[in-house]
């Protein structure tokens, strides 16, 4: 016998066990109020016969039946009913109550009275309310390991012909969970828990802080207050995870909330209520915390109308598109309607991925260009500009690997700096109305090679600011970008999934981070906003610790920190500076449309300044010394120090505002 037959006869079997037997047992009921109520009013004013008794019968069934068949009452799945199910009962025989006087009005039978008639499926209704709601509520009961589980169970076996009482054994199988929320989510959260043959949770208590609800219970779950949360007392609830159903809870609100029940070393979920405006975008159920959540803060708010208004329509060129930035703006940018997208990569692979992408969803509507060369071919590059003459760039090509570009330095003033200058000089030549660069926190007070190049290619974005007649030039500088390429993130992942140990460079390092489509929107917005000049920041909130991070993804992997995964020091990387920095001057800030966008004033230099640069740098790179292309950087950009000399003077710093706060040195 083939699987589908199998299938076949199964779903035959479950139909006959749970629709048939309800059918049976509903007619069953009908025909024994009937006869007692008929044989009644036999006796009474209306003077039944035992024809006329009999004949009631069948129309009070039909009536009854008939209006449950239109209606579809027995396609309900009554051990889920809800009172939309109920409400459906109670319409079908309220016409089955009017079909069956107006037919015995049109029929050649003996009537009975309008209030009698109606008592009749009255009752029949009531017992099969009554049946119902009790089946529902011993389908609940008999799933829990207890005396009234099991009084109820055999309930359950002969009206539907299943046995699912819930053992002890299966019920330690289960996965214990406290729900943090005792509202519209949370309960709609322990009902599924509890409702679901297939749950791997079991609700054992709810948590809120409303007094209203505490000491009070939902489906036989207590609701204790969040004051009263301590280790011991999910102890003796058993609560193994502990999951948020909080939809509206703020940044603020949930940092608070995730710091304290992660100390009770514990797994912390969320629960995503799907509502009406989600459906259809993939909102999952019950997760756990996306590590991009682990930011605890309010992400940056674009205007879009404002923003896209600027791009749509345009010409727009992207550097590096293939890139972890470069592709998301490419997404942000097909939003936008442009005139013409056109993708610039030196690596195809990246370049070929969005590009499928992209026409997957937008087909011909989208006009989609992909070149593949690098930044640094003067003449090709050229080439781009003449034929596609772009109203916009986006200039987010670019090395970013630290430890690598600290052995390969020519390589990095090359591709950064004079792969920058092109672009900026061609944007010039060929009348491009706005041009924004990606630059990183990494080039303030830079301690390596990568940020002393993109600190070089900020100032000559700015340089060429205070000439140019034709083009807007601007640069956006933001932190880390959690899950792009290179980040610690995608290694972080790899670790825990080999078993670790998790790789961290220095426990004491703190980052700024924010999300892919943060840092895309960002660039975007403040190209859109740019008159000239300005280097663009975002107020990133509070940094993270990198210790932190690695512990939290450890217990997001359902693992504890030290004990299942170890997190072990391996010592700062080459160029690697303790604490990031987004501001060269933080006292010279100007406000922008977006509160979270901000503007740093930094005086551009001079063409012959900024010439008198490049000429070091190009007669440094011409030799491929590595060693003199980095003394050479060291000339050009004066903030460019040595990681150790940075670092010693944040190490102090911190000491000095522990000492200050009165806590001791180590702590």
């Amino acid at each position: 016998m083939n699987q589908i037959q199998k299938d076949g006869q199964t779903r035959e079997r479950r139909f006959f066990n749970s629709r048939w037997k309800l059918v049976a047992y509903d007619l069953f009921i009908c025909l024994v109020v009937e006869i007692l109520f008929l044989l009644v009013y036999k006796g009474t004013p209306d003077n039944l016969g035992s024809m006329d008794v009999l004949l009631h019968m069948v129309i009070v069934t039909a009536s009854i039946f008939g209006m449950r068949a239109v209606w579809k009452v027995y396609n309900q799945v009554w051990r889920y009913g809800g009172i939309q199910s109920y409400i459906r009962l109670l319409v079908a025989d309220g016409c089955a109550a009017i079909l069956y006087s107006v037919l015995q009005k049109v029929l050649p039978i003996h009537g009975i009275s309008l209030l009698r008639s109606l008592s009749i499926n009255c009752m029949c209704l009531l017992i099969c309310l009554a049946i119902r709601m009790v089946y529902r509520y011993a389908y609940k009961c008999c799933r829990k390991d207890s005396v009234l589980g099991r009084i109820l169970g055999p309930l359950i076996r002969v009206f539907a012909g299943e046995n699912i009482r819930l053992g002890a054994g299966e019920q330690n199988n289960k996965i214990r969970v406290a729900i943090v929320g005792a509202g519209r989510v949370g309960v709609a959260l322990a009902e599924e828990l509890t409702n679901s043959a297939t749950s791997s949770y079991v609700p054992k208590c709810f948590i809120d802080t409303n007094e209203e609800k505490v000491g009070r219970q939902i489906y036989n779950v207590p609701i204790i207050d969040e004051k009263d949360v301590t280790i011991e007392t999910l102890d003796h609830f058993g609560v193994q995870e502990i999951i948020f159903a909080l939809p509206r809870l703020g940044a603020d609100e949930k940092r608070a909330l995730y710091e304290r029940y992660k100390a009770f070393g514990r797994k912390v979920k969320i629960y995503d209520y799907p509502v009406m405006e989600q459906v259809g975008e993939g909102k999952r159920h019950l997760r756990e915390f996306d590590i991009e959540e682990l930011l605890f803060r309010k992400p940056i708010e674009v205007a879009d109308e404002k923003t896209g208004a600027f791009y749509r329509g345009k010409v727009v060129l992207i550097t590096g598109g293939g890139g972890s930035i470069g592709s998301e703006l490419c997404r942000q940018i097909a939003k936008m309607q442009p005139r013409r997208l056109v993708i610039l990569d030196v690596y195809e692979n990246g370049a070929y991925d969005v590009q499928q992408e992209l026409k997957i969803a937008y087909g011909d509507a989208l006009d989609l260009r992909v070149e593949i060369l690098s930044v640094c071919n003067r003449e090709a590059l050229e080439q781009i500009f003449a034929t596609y003459r772009p109203d916009v760039v986006l200039h987010a090509a670019a090395h970013k690997h630290v430890p690598l570009m600290e052995h390969n330095c020519c390589e990095a003033i090359e591709n950064n700096v004079f792969g920058t200058l092109n672009t900026v000089e061609l944007s010039e030549k060929y009348g491009v109305g706005r041009f924004m660069m990606v630059s990183t926190d990494k080039a303030v007070n830079p301690t390596n090679v990568m940020g002393a190049t993109k600190r070089m290619c900020e100032m000559i974005v700015q340089s060429h600011s205070r000439t140019s007649t034709t083009t807007t030039f601007s640069a956006t500088r933001f932190g880390n970008v959690l899950g792009s390429a290179g980040s610690v993130i995608p290694l972080f992942r790899r670790q825990i999934m080999n078993g670790g140990p998790i790789t961290v460079t220095d426990k004491r390092i703190i980052r700024y981070f924010m999300t892919i489509p943060e840092a895309s929107q960002l660039v975007l917005q403040s190209g859109a906003m740019a008159k000239n000049g300005e280097l663009f920041v975002l107020d990133m909130g509070r940094p993270v610790k990198i210790l932190d991070l690695a512990e939290n993804m450890v217990r997001l992997s359902g693992y504890e920190p030290y004990r299942d995964i170890d997190i072990i020091e391996t010592g700062l990387r080459p160029g690697e500076k303790l604490y990031e920095e987004l501001l060269v001057k933080t006292e010279e800030l100007g406000k922008t449309e977006n509160r979270l966008i901000f503007i740093e004033r930094d005086e551009p230099i001079g063409p012959e300044a900024l010439a008198e640069k490049l000429a070091i740098l190009r007669a440094a790179v011409s030799g491929e010394d590595n060693a003199r292309a980095k003394a050479a950087l060291h000339e050009v950009v004066p903030t460019f120090h040595r990681p150790e000399e940075v670092n010693r003077t944040a190490q102090r710093s911190e000491e000095m505002k522990i000492a200050e706060a009165g806590v001791p040195a180590g702590v």
